[in-house]
């Protein structure tokens, strides 16, 4: 027979530890989003179907570039903190924790093989 009451048995559980600034980090990323998103898609728009050396010269312009770097780089940290969210909630044990360090090395390296091919590309 366990002696323990209900707070002894719910703390440190659940998000009580950095749920808030998780749940901040969301609402900021998403915010940051819906601006550049539609950024993105008007200024990748206007560059679509072109050559290469045509696409090369728009984005050594500082503007598409930086839109599209912002966009990829705040794109994987919002897929990085949802897919840990939900992996958190249904996955569970050493599963669960490999699953959120893949995922986080996926985010963080489709982010900088990005940003390095733009960064390429301008140069």
């Amino acid at each position: 027979m366990r002696y323990l009451t209900d707070r002894k048995r719910a703390v440190g559980m659940g998000a009580a530890k950095s749920g808030t600034a998780h749940h901040w980090s969301m609402q900021v990323s998403s915010i940051g989003l819906l601006i550049l998103v539609p950024l993105f898609v008007f200024t990748f728009g206007s560059a679509l179907g072109g050559s290469y050396e045509e696409i090369t010269a728009y984005y050594t312009r500082p503007f598409p570039a930086l839109v599209a770097l912002l966009t990829i780089w705040v794109g994987m940290m919002h897929f990085k903190s949802g897919a840990q969210i939900m992996i958190e909630d249904y996955v569970h044990g050493f599963a669960g924790r490999l699953t959120i360090i893949l995922v986080t090395c996926l985010s963080y390296a489709v982010a900088a093989v990005s940003a390095y091919a733009l960064i390429r590309l301008a140069l």
